[in-house]
């Protein structure tokens, strides 16, 4: 142990604790900007420097370590002015024109100023040229970036996408894509986990909130919304609502008071996913000597992306069904378009997604089967439907909730838990149990192995004689380590789950950001509580399933469910790929 005094407080902690740790512990604040635990640990912006008796120079204090003795001063003069004059540098090569970004609010640089009581900026504005395609669904603000290198890590060690680097050097330093002149020439699997790590609103997702409005307010329009399973664990934090009262009934009548015809719950299709996916995986399983395995999952755009870029190898190994978003709009534009009576063009498919490489999915050419349009027309993130219910000047917290519509709102606890990692393998799991064996698995014992947050899991089962080895990965870091485990010949197994974010869908890019943590733990747990309290667990269980089957698909793999909820993965390219 290392005994140190900080502000007059005297503390023992490790050895090789940082400056920054031993002052949490002594209860005293330091300010930070670049800084994130584990990730992030440079120095490189220099707000948290502090003066240390006996140095000269300042020290940062989230990289460099206590000394038994050490007095701190994280306060003085010095730290003080050394501080502010830090934050004013920054700010001079910075758009500081809050009132139009997009983080205003939740912006660290913006509070850290207030804090610090920075009111004018001494040093001429430097401010970079934007360039890149606006309608890309990532947007990177040049005016914006803090050099803070947050994006650069944890494209890098948590993501393996390597889609930022350190360009230039001296004074022209700054962050920039690697080896493409534009980030849409670049590989990236637009995960989003740079906007959920950037402190500042240098990258954010493109807003097609204004669609939203546009086709409401469009009287040949007919509105139609689902609502991903992750979404209701996120979207009240904006407004300061737990998830209890932020529940997907209370964001369905926010957004019929916006002005949305129907609303509906992606967990109807993520069901659909399961029945389709679980019986393309046993009719792989009883050809095994036609298929190659492991058989991945497709759920997630963002793994696709990744897969087509970095091991194109394996992308016949992909599952071939839709994910539930895609799955979803082909069916509102041909089975539920029949219901109504209407010509689907009329209508207008919007889904509210926690990330945005949903936005990318959506706009692929061949996402088109129901009638030639979009099956799709537009992807809001969380973030975006919680500007949306701003701008119609909707207080959540005093709107009562409504059911949402029929048939395609009724879903099941096993497509609720989508939204988090091992979700899809346990539900995917569940209805192939019953497809072999005919009964039941107990939904809260046979299957939880899978679940959890940590980046590789492994389980094996013995489903009435088949044996069966599965893997569920979450954070591209860790697909990237299976992959190369897969190629090695390291590892065998005949399913895997695949989602890009760490935490899955919970943890996605488009989800509200809390600067320096993740609540992708928190999220989870409230899937799996709702799907412990729901009655109906089982996707094949779903009696809109049942109906939608008897009534218009046939069954599972018919080839109307091949035309509807299957694709062809290399039915369009990544930049660079073959």
């Amino acid at each position: 142990m290392v005994n140190v005094t900080i502000d007059g407080i005297t503390v023992s902690v490790p050895e090789k604790t940082t400056i920054l740790a031993a002052a949490v512990k002594a209860g005293v604040k330091i300010p930070t900007l670049c800084y994130w635990k584990d990730l992030n640990e440079i120095g490189a912006c220099r707000v948290c420097v502090v003066e240390v008796e006996g140095f000269d120079r300042l020290l940062t204090a989230c990289n460099n370590a206590v000394e038994e003795g050490m007095v701190i001063h994280t306060n003085s003069k010095k730290a003080r002015t050394a501080r502010k004059t830090n934050v004013e540098l920054i700010l001079s090569q910075h758009n500081d024109e809050c009132t139009t970004c997009v983080r205003s609010g939740n912006c660290s640089l913006q509070t850290l100023s207030n804090d610090l009581s920075v009111r004018d900026v001494p040093f001429e504005k430097e401010l970079p040229k934007q360039k890149g395609n606006p309608d890309f669904p990532l947007i990177r603000d040049y005016t914006k970036c803090i050099k803070c290198m947050r994006c650069v890590q944890v494209c890098d060690k948590i993501q393996h996408s390597n889609v930022w680097d350190v360009i230039n050097t001296g004074g022209q330093t700054t962050v920039d894509v690697a080896n493409v002149y534009s980030l849409e020439d670049s590989q990236c699997a637009l995960c989003g986990q740079c906007i959920t790590h950037c402190p500042v609103g240098a990258l954010h997702e493109r807003d097609d909130s204004e669609k939203v409005l546009d086709a409401i307010d469009d009287p040949e329009k007919i509105v139609v919304v689902q609502i991903a399973p992750s979404i209701r664990t996120a979207w009240g934090e904006t407004f300061g609502m737990d998830a209890k009262e932020a529940t997907v009934e209370r964001l369905a009548a926010c957004l019929k008071q916006i002005g949305a015809d129907y609303v509906f719950d992606t967990n109807f299709s993520a069901d659909l996913t399961i029945v389709e996916e679980a019986n393309e995986f046993l009719e792989k399983l009883t050809h095994a000597d036609k298929n190659k395995f492991p058989m991945f999952t497709s759920c997630c755009p963002g793994w696709v992306r990744f897969i087509k870029a970095h091991y194109p190898e394996f992308v016949d190994q992909v599952s071939t069904s839709k994910s539930p978003q895609q799955m979803f709009g082909a069916v509102v534009k041909s089975y539920y378009a029949e219901i109504l009576g209407v010509d689907p063009s009329k209508l207008y498919s919007v889904s509210i997604m926690p990330c945005l490489a949903k936005k990318h999915e959506c706009a692929i050419p061949a996402m088109n089967d129901a009638c030639g349009d979009p099956d799709v027309d537009v992807v809001l993130t969380t973030r975006e439907v919680d500007r949306l219910i701003k701008i119609a000047q909707i207080n959540p917290k005093k709107v009562s909730d409504i059911e949402l519509d029929k048939p395609l709102g009724i879903g099941s606890g096993a497509g609720n838990i989508f939204g988090a990692t091992g979700g899809v393998m346990e539900a995917a799991l569940r209805s192939a149990y019953f497809y072999v064996t005919g009964n039941k698995p107990d939904p809260d014992k046979t299957f939880t192995a899978v679940r959890g947050m940590d980046g590789w899991k492994e389980a094996e089962y013995d489903i009435n004689g088949i044996k069966l080895k599965v893997a569920v990965v979450n954070g591209l870091g860790n697909a990237d380590k299976l992959l190369q485990a897969l190629k090695r010949g390291e590892v065998d197994y005949q399913f895997v789950e695949v989602m890009a974010c760490p935490g899955g869908c919970v943890g996605g890019g488009g989800q509200p950001i809390h600067d320096g943590f993740s609540l992708k733990q928190e999220r989870a747990d409230v899937l799996y509580n709702q799907d412990k309290n729901m009655t109906l667990r089982f996707s094949h269980e779903n009696p809109a399933i049942k109906d939608i089957y008897s009534k218009y698909l046939d069954k599972p793999l018919s080839e109307k469910a091949e035309h509807l909820l299957h694709t062809n993965q290399h039915a369009w390219k990544m930049p660079g790929e073959e």
